[in-house]
């Protein structure tokens, strides 16, 4: 540990103002506590320079044990210790870690040249370091520093922590001496008679304990209400990943319905325009007849139906040869079963009727295809006059 960068302000407003701007900077020369832990941990101090005005807050480098450097809250100074009737002030180092006030400060007894650490002791190891209960039982948020300085005093008060260096055995006796006549080329030692402390007024202790308690109430309560509020956010954000899964879905089930329809209204037109060709045909051949229902026997049943154009009449007269042809051939196989036919005069027969056929099949093909392509020529002409193919 080195020499504290900064001296601490004497006066309560200077010693709050100065720790209202060493917790309120920002950037790489900023304190590294929590956010949520710094309004706490400014009226900590602020309770403990007015109880132990001797303890003064100030920022210096902490070195851990890992060699990693840190600048760091403390207070220096010194802590009254009742023993054998007599108070003295030993002198301590207290530093606010990183964690605090999670976790408890750490506590060192700082003697002077003059004094030495007493060895063994129940509480302070021989580097100045202090373990009591206190610190070993810490409670956030409600462990406090003015309460551990109180426990602090109490346990030193048992087995005092320093003895001069002038006693040749600091085991034998106990009782740290006074040195009310030292020289004053060095810090004043720390077990110096000190004057009664103060008495405060009760109530003004009573409403500072009553600001530093709603303090601590309304930090927690700001703490619960904004965790409560980021749940809810999260909650929020997951309903809008929803809803915007939500809304591509239905797009895209509004895109297919549009698709959907628009191959309906093609399908329509189709539709309408086979109705009006079946209408024009029944009216065109609805005096034939009552013709027929009159005379049938003058009827010439090949003039009742007739094809439309020129492809369909020869679509006609290809698939009437294809059916003949295979009614020719069924009355082939059955004479040649029979007996009736020669065999070799059958298979001749068949050799002929297959070729016949296959060139009235070839021209079918060309026929319907030739057809299919004036269907869709018809409709695209149709189209940009009507919607639906209505007249």
């Amino acid at each position: 540990m080195v020499q504290p960068s900064s001296t601490s302000p004497p006066d309560p407003q200077q010693t709050q103002q100065f720790l209202s701007s060493v917790l309120s900077q920002r950037g790489p020369a900023s304190l590294p506590y929590t956010e949520d832990t710094k309004w706490l941990i400014r009226q900590h101090l602020l309770s403990l320079t007015f109880h132990y005005p001797s303890l003064q807050p100030k920022t210096a480098t902490f070195t851990h044990n890992d060699g990693l450097s840190v600048n760091l809250l403390q207070t220096d100074g010194t802590i009254p210790m009742p023993f054998q009737g007599v108070t003295y002030n030993i002198p301590v180092v207290i530093w606010l870690i990183e964690s605090y006030p999670r976790y408890p400060p750490g506590v060192y007894v700082n003697p002077t040249r003059d004094m030495i650490i007493k060895r063994p002791h129940p509480h302070v190891s021989p580097s100045g370091l202090v373990s009591i209960p206190y610190l070993q039982n810490w409670v956030y948020p409600s462990s406090n520093l003015v309460d551990l300085i109180s426990n602090l005093s109490s346990a030193f008060s048992l087995d005092p922590p320093l003895y001069s260096q002038r006693r040749s055995n600091p085991n034998s006796n106990p009782n740290p001496p006074s040195y009310e006549h030292q020289q004053s080329g060095y810090p004043p030692s720390p077990y110096g008679r000190v004057q009664p402390p103060h008495t405060e007024d009760a109530t003004v202790v009573h409403k500072m304990n009553a600001v530093n308690k709603l303090v601590e109430m309304v930090n927690g309560d700001i703490i619960k209400m904004r965790k409560e509020r980021e749940t809810g956010m999260e909650g929020l954000f997951s309903d809008q990943a929803v809803l915007r899964r939500r809304e591509e879905e239905i797009n895209k089930g509004l895109k297919e319905m549009q698709d959907e329809k628009e191959a309906l209204e093609l399908q329509l037109q189709v539709v309408l325009m086979s109705s009006d060709v079946l209408d024009r045909w029944i009216r065109d051949n609805e005096g034939k007849t009552k013709n027929i229902g009159k005379n049938i026997d003058y009827v010439d049943l090949d003039k009742v139906f007739y094809c439309a154009d020129e492809l369909s009449e020869q679509m006609l007269d290809c698939t009437a040869a294809d059916l003949a042809i295979e009614d020719a051939f069924y009355s082939l196989d059955k004479a040649v079963q029979e007996g009736a036919v020669p065999f070799d005069q059958y298979l001749r027969n068949v050799r002929l009727l297959s070729r016949e056929q296959f060139f009235h099949r070839a021209t079918a093909a060309k026929v319907r295809a030739a057809q299919m392509q004036a269907q869709v020529a018809s409709m695209a002409a149709q189209s940009p006059h009507s919607h639906y193919g209505a007249p």
